[in-house]
């Protein structure tokens, strides 16, 4: 459901694995009884051509039901948590110019990505709050 590395991929307006994610909050937000009958029935027939034609853009996301919030929202929590350092640390490593250039060039590169990545972990935290 999820693909071969087990991750979504989110971009600045959207997410970027939206099938993906879509189908996985379905799933996970389930009530046992709906999970039992999307088990016997090999999982849903069609969807609405309403959920076929939407896509999962930042005001999509801040409009999904709450448990499917907070389920993103924990999901984000847990993933900022596996990194090093929060995103007000990188932040001041790249404000910090005498700091930043004692950085060798892939470490700066590093750094640039990590800082996107916690930027957009953040938005999407405000989006699902």
């Amino acid at each position: 459901m999820v693909g071969e590395e087990g991750a979504f991929v989110l971009g600045w307006d959207e997410v970027l694995t939206e099938e993906e994610l879509s189908m996985a909050l379905k799933v996970l937000c389930m009530s046992e009884e709906e999970f039992k009958e999307y088990k016997e029935q090999d999982g849903w027939e069609e969807d609405s051509e309403e959920e076929e034609n939407s896509t999962l853009s930042n005001e999509a996301l801040s409009r999904l039901k709450t448990p499917c919030k907070r389920l993103l929202y924990d999901s984000v929590l847990l993933t900022l948590e596996s990194y090093g350092a929060d995103l007000k640390a990188e932040q001041d490593l790249l404000n910090n110019k005498e700091a930043y250039e004692k950085l060798s060039r892939r470490e700066q590169q590093a750094l640039h990505v990590r800082y996107g990545q916690k930027r957009i972990l953040h938005q999407l935290l405000e989006l699902v709050q």
